[in-house]
């Protein structure tokens, strides 16, 4: 069942190209519904094992996939945002089946990264969801798009170069077997058994250990993002196509998170040990700095990519904190933060289809499209982290846990709640108060499948803002495990 969860949107996506055109939407639809379906079964039955085999046995590579935990319910999340999408491209896009092939692609890569338990199967899955990313801008993209994949290339790349070169470097100097995070035994010809050894039996040395991590880091950064490494986000979000279904599908930033707590912490626990208070200083300024870029915009796009970029500053702090409650508090966002921006990023496609701007300026629009203004405030709010709705749980156990280790740090960062409000209400009012220019013209107000869009979306950011325990009981053992090893290998606790 895990398998075909990883790889039924890929087939799906090739007999896109394929079949005829009027089936094509049936068939991206219906494959959407059915991976997310999949992932319900998967969370209902409590997660799925360990799967280890050899892949490249020569050079220690396996074929090592496990979805529960953290994994399980980042898988899910982005199988419903994928259907999400899909159905919005089906009635945004004119002739989808090249978009909805994308999308599809990409759902692979996405779920295959959640599921690796290999780091050269990480990188490999990582790199797959890129090429999708890349060709949407390059198919669907806005008038400077070519600026825009330039920078976003660039910066991915490099930091991809980075992240190969530490996984190298991981497996020689730890002198593990393989490059799997667990060992597991496998049956030789003569019907023996030989344990293999993973990278989590095997810590890397000091200081090598440093530099691994920083290279790790880095590729990571690119993609949480951090700043400085943040500068291809505008320009990525503001030249894709106005719909906002790439944006939803290319918000990648829950790998770099991911990646960080999956990985790095069990594999460099001494090194993020070490650099544990400037990484949180670091975190805190990009929650802040960009919640104050994020102001001064007058593109919804933009203002959403700075959001986005603030919200990640958070996480960040919640996991370079290596306190548990900060960590299930980062771990919570990560998961969730998908829905409501995701459904922002929808609801700004709606909007320029509307009045073709993205403009936060154009003002009056609540007066003649009450639903959609009603339902993106509440997404708003779901932004903002007001208390009742799912991005709440996530910054206040952040904050929690975060003021035990660093206080003064922790300080800071809680400006960006202020700030959140400041911008997102600002933007929010002029674009749907204030007086309807003279000669504007006419605003439709939600019907169809935007409800459902939008609406869906909203229902579970409420939901698991009042009901956390199923997410919990996942986020929370996983996180204690990960915890656990990174103590074990520091010798205490972290």
């Amino acid at each position: 069942m895990m398998h075909l969860m990883i790889f039924l949107p890929l087939l799906a996506a090739l007999l896109v190209m394929v079949v005829p055109n009027k089936w094509r939407e049936e068939v991206a639809i219906g494959s959407t519904l059915l991976t997310l379906g999949l992932g319900l079964a998967i969370w209902l039955s409590g997660g799925t094992g360990a799967y280890v085999r050899d892949w490249v046995a020569p050079l220690g590579i396996t074929y090592s996939v496990q979805l529960n935990g953290v994994s399980l319910i980042f898988a899910v999340i982005t199988a419903f945002m994928t259907f999400i999408a899909a159905l919005y491209a089906v009635k945004r896009i004119p002739n989808p089946g090249t978009m909805l092939g994308l999308i599809l692609a990409m759902e692979t890569g996405l779920l295959g990264i959640f599921a690796s338990r290999d780091l050269v199967l990480f990188y490999v899955f990582f790199e797959w969801a890129l090429i999708p990313a890349l060709m949407m801008l390059a198919i669907y993209g806005g008038p400077s798009r070519m600026k825009a994949l330039v920078k976003f290339a660039a910066f991915t790349l490099f930091g991809s170069l980075l992240m190969l070169l530490s996984i190298i470097g991981v497996k020689y100097y730890s002198g593990a077997d393989t490059f799997a995070l667990y060992g597991f035994d496998v049956r030789l010809a003569d019907g023996t058994l030989r344990h293999l050894s993973g990278l989590t039996e095997r810590v890397v040395p000091q200081p090598v250990q440093n530099w691994l991590f920083l290279g790790f880091l880095l590729a990571m950064a690119v993609k949480l993002p951090l700043w400085p490494l943040h500068a291809w986000l505008p320009d990525f979000h503001e030249q894709n196509h106005p719909s906002g279904v790439p944006d939803v599908m290319g918000t990648l930033y829950k790998v770099g998170g991911y990646g960080l707590f999956i990985f790095a912490m069990p594999l460099f626990p001494n090194a993020m040990h070490d650099f544990r208070p400037v990484l949180m200083g670091l975190a805190a300024f990009t929650a802040l700095y960009a919640a104050w870029i994020a102001f001064s915009q007058q593109n919804w796009k933009r203002l959403l990519a700075y959001a986005g970029l603030s919200h990640m500053g958070f996480v960040a702090l919640g996991i370079f904190s290596l306190n548990e409650t900060a960590i299930i508090g980062a771990m919570y966002l990560l998961a969730f933060q998908n829905l409501y921006t995701g459904a922002l990023f929808l609801s700004v496609g709606m909007l320029q289809e509307r009045i073709g701007s993205v403009d936060t300026r154009v003002g009056g629009v609540m007066t003649q499209a009450g639903a959609m203004g009603g339902l993106t405030m509440a997404l708003w709010f779901a932004s903002i982290a007001v208390p009742g709705l799912a991005g709440f749980i996530g910054e206040f156990s952040v904050l929690l846990g975060a003021y035990q280790v660093q206080p003064w740090i922790t300080a800071v960062a809680a400006l960006t709640v202020i700030a959140a409000a400041a911008y997102a209400l600002t933007a929010f009012q002029t674009t749907f108060w204030q007086a309807r220019p003279l000669g504007a013209v006419a605003t439709r107000d939600l019907h169809g499948l935007e409800w459902f869009v939008l609406g869906l979306p909203l229902a579970l950011a409420i939901f698991f803002g009042v009901y956390t325990l199923p997410a919990l009981n996942l986020i929370q053992p996983a996180v204690q495990n990960v915890l656990g090893l990174a103590a074990r290998a520091l010798g205490g606790n972290p």
